[in-house]
């Protein structure tokens, strides 16, 4: 490895490249500058560094002849590059010195940065965390994702409910860190027809577009910890190719001119636009064939440049597909080597079978994409014609294996018949990747047992697990320095890139001195957001508190509307139980709901209410406070994360395939209190019972109750403190003079079913949430707690999670510059 960046800092240098862009740049002077004009021009010395070395990775003849993987993703969640990028060049300390110098201080010009809005859940974040250990490892890779204009939208509340904004995450400057890359621009096709000739007797078929599209390429820098690694990740913009007629505003049809222009903006306008009705399935569509067709035609322009040939293609290449979004991509890969490079039908798919993975993220059956023939048909002509040949070849070996099994034929194939047939996206990718993998051990269990069970009969061995994991580097040693710096002093330096060295602190678990260090980082932690929350939300919390946070993607799955039900459980038994005792506790919620999905929006507004009445109530004072974060965003998870002392991953079991947000929290010392679901079982398995706090129905108890008939009037009628806490929702107790303003959620858990369970584990979320309670009085045993959680959980930093998909999916093996 050569020497880092932090050996060869020129802070003079750097310094007078500052002040040029202040200038050039910005034209503004080191007098006049605001922080904004400091941080931008900051930003651009910087990526100079980086950009230098993104180049020389991309040119290393070394990398060149070395097997890449290429990631793609609709979604990466990279949160603020600015800071985690000092840490992995190794300058954080200089730069804080050099910008001193200039009179300025870099914790303010960090928070000047802007989250790139290019995600919205764990999927992206998942995918962010990944590119960051490929980097750390030297395992050459390349991310594709696209350049959101907008992202998902910018939360706030208005009453109480959830309002959406754009999210002008670049601003009017621009992003400093990302590189225009035109040269390497592609031209994607969308509509039209097939045209079908005869050559030499051969058929030969066409697809002849009726739009066409420009696909411009943004490359950010993925700095490689305390190496000169840095790759790509490579973001696609779509650009009208001819984006304004003259002729046509000249004759008044102002519209008309700038036609071209709106529909390719459209295509990367915002992240999963809503597709409640045609015109936005047309186009999400749209967005996942543009990114698949650019970033396919991206690889094979590399891979050819480089010498190879495409029988070679999957002894140099790997593409993971990150859940379906970019499924297209496989028939775009076939469509190009039969109908481009002439290759035969057996040639082209012996190349894509064996190129292709697929990480499965759900067991959720909405959530498997499938989109209607005849939308594809119109929308991709050419495309539907091979995946109707790639279903039918497929079928012809079902039926050999399994004759006259009609349900089994009709559960595999690709195409699910009825009135509208649609094409099923996850059994394309099961069908065209050489390897399938869950995100933890129980999800691909379940997904081999329940959700491709027979897919597994017929490809064995092609089912395995990666457990996910999370970046230490961010999620430790930047967003935690305290704790950081603590950890650093008992085991030394090299923990970041070795997160297994960990364990070395949980001989300090009963150490009277190590555990009060350890709790002062945590109070300082917590003090940092309580500041945050006073300042921006005008809510004062005792820091003495315990802070339990649920902070994810609002879903009826994750059951945000279970925690809610125990906060109204404390309200009802602090207000109407004489004597009642409980630790007082601060209960953080920071969750968007997609705009189209009612319920979860009904759920967000009933805690914003229920917070607005029990923050202001005399009669509970400190004893409970709820706040709702608007806007949840990576650089806010980095100031709540560190803070958390409790972590809600209370999914119902079997429905969260993993979850990261769990492994973030006790990485940070907080308590685990979940189901038996995704990641927590591992969490459990590594940190022992006695650190955990596990609750509900298993896997088998939900699937034992939902056969007998789940009725979650027996619930609500046998349990008075359910019943009574329920109750609340149907009148005006938060909602004066507007009775049932709340109901939404009431109904979905009673005449709606309650089709995630939350009544039937009710009571025992309950006791453990009390158990926990008791625990937290003992100051002493929750250090020890809190300490054995962050030194056992070192199995999940995404360095071991690449290594095993490095060991068993992608067989590359890392370059060192």
């Amino acid at each position: 490895m050569k020497p880092t960046q932090q050996k060869t800092f020129d802070k003079v240098s750097f310094q007078e490249s500052v002040k040029k862009h202040l200038s050039a740049t910005y034209a503004t002077t080191i007098e006049n500058a605001d922080s904004r004009a400091w941080y931008l021009a900051m930003g651009r010395a910087l990526a100079e560094l980086t950009t230098f070395d993104l180049l020389e990775t991309e040119n290393d003849e070394k990398i060149k002849n070395a097997k890449s993987v290429n990631y793609l993703s609709l979604e990466f969640l990279i949160g603020r590059l600015t800071g985690n990028n000092l840490i992995s060049m190794g300058l954080y300390e200089q730069i804080t010195h050099a910008m001193e110098e200039l009179g300025q201080n870099l914790t303010d010009l960090l928070e000047e940065e802007r989250d790139p809005s290019l995600g919205n859940g764990g999927l992206g974040r998942l995918a962010a965390c990944f590119m960051d250990s490929c980097a750390a490892q030297e395992y050459p890779t390349v991310g594709y994702g696209l350049h959101y204009e907008y992202g998902l939208f910018k939360q706030s509340f208005q009453d109480g409910r959830q309002q959406e904004a754009p999210d002008a995450w670049r601003g009017v400057e621009g992003y400093p860190w990302e590189v225009a890359r035109p040269e390497l621009a592609q031209h994607i096709g969308f509509y039209g027809h097939v045209e079908v000739e005869y050559i030499d007797g051969k058929e030969v078929r066409t697809w002849v577009p009726g739009m066409e599209v420009k696909a411009m390429p943004w490359d950010l820098p993925i700095v490689g910890y305390e190496s000169n690694t840095v790759y790509p990740l490579r973001l696609w913009e779509c650009q009208a190719i001819a984006p304004f007629s003259l002729a046509s505003f000249n004759n008044g049809d102002y519209f008309e001119a700038q036609h071209s222009l709106i529909d390719a903006g459209n295509i990367t306008k915002v992240l999963y636009p809503n597709d409640n009705h045609e015109k936005g399935k047309t186009l999400r569509l749209m967005q996942q064939y543009f990114h698949s067709a650019a970033s396919v035609r991206d690889i094979l322009r590399r891979h050819e440049a480089a010498g190879f040939s495409l029988e070679d293609l999957p002894k140099q290449e790997t593409i993971q597909l990150n859940d379906t979004h970019p499924t297209i991509a496989i028939p775009e890969l076939m469509r190009i080597l039969i109908d481009e490079k002439g290759l035969t039908w057996d040639q082209a798919w012996e190349i894509s079978a064996h190129t292709f993975a697929y990480t499965n993220h759900t067991l959720l059956p909405e959530a498997l994409e499938t989109w209607s023939e005849s939308l594809i048909n119109r929308l991709l002509p050419r495309h539907m014609e091979i995946i109707f040949e790639i279903n039918h070849r497929f079928m012809q070996e079902v039926r050999k294996m399994w004759p006259g099994d009609g349900e089994k034929q009709a559960k595999l194939s690709i195409i699910q018949e009825g009135f509208h047939r649609m094409v099923r996206m996850a059994n394309l990718c099961v069908i065209g990747s050489y390897k399938v993998n869950g995100v933890a051990a129980l999800h691909s269990q379940l997904v081999k047992k329940d959700l491709f069970p027979e897919f597994n009969e017929i490809f064995p061995g092609k089912l395995t697990n990666v457990t996910n994991g999370i970046t230490p580097r961010r999620w430790l040693k930047f967003c935690n320095p305290g704790l950081s710096t603590l950890i650093t002093g008992k085991i030394g330096t090299e923990w970041p890139a070795k997160l297994e060295q960990l364990e070395g602190i949980a001989k300090f678990a009963t150490d009277a001195k190590f555990q009060k260090e350890f709790m002062a980082v945590k109070k300082e932690n917590k003090q940092r957001l309580a500041d945050w929350v006073q300042e921006n939300m005008g809510i004062e919390l005792d820091t003495n508190a315990i802070f339990d946070v649920q902070i994810k993607r609002l879903h009826e799955y994750k059951r945000q509307h279970l925690d809610l039900l125990h906060i109204l459980s404390l309200y009802h038994r602090i207000l109407n139980e004489p004597g009642f005792e409980c630790e007082p506790r601060v209960c953080f919620f920071a969750a968007k709901a997609a705009p189209g999905y009612h319920l979860a929006k009904e759920i967000i507004f009933a805690v914003n209410k229920i917070a607005e009445k029990i923050n202001n109530d005399p009669r509970i004072g400190n004893k409970l406070k709820v706040v709702f974060i608007p806007d949840y965003r990576v650089s806010m998870a980095e100031i709540i994360i560190p803070a958390a002392d409790v972590s809600q991953q209370i999914s119902l079991a079997g429905k969260e395939a993993s979850g990261t947000g769990n492994m973030k929290m006790a990485l940070n010392g907080a308590l685990t209190i979940g189901t038996m679901d995704g990641a927590n079982v591992e969490i459990r398995e590594e940190v022992g019972d006695e650190n955990i706090y596990i609750f509900g129905l298993d896997v088998d108890g939900v699937v034992a109750l939902q056969a007998q008939g789940y009725n979650p009037y027996d619930y609500y009628n046998a349990d008075p403190l359910l019943k009574a806490s329920l109750d609340l929702l149907t009148g005006d107790e938060f909602s004066p003079g507007q009775p049932g303003l709340l109901r939404a959620t009431f109904d979905s858990l009673l005449d709606g079913g309650d089709p995630y369970l939350c009544l039937a584990d009710f009571a025992s979320y309950v006791k453990a949430h009390e158990d926990m309670g008791k625990q937290y009085k003992d100051q002493a045993g929750w250090a020890k707690k809190a300490i054995l959680n962050t030194a056992l959980v070192g199995k999940f930093t995404s360095d071991r999670s690449i290594r095993d998909y490095v060991n068993n999916i992608w067989k590359l093996e890392a370059v060192n510059r």
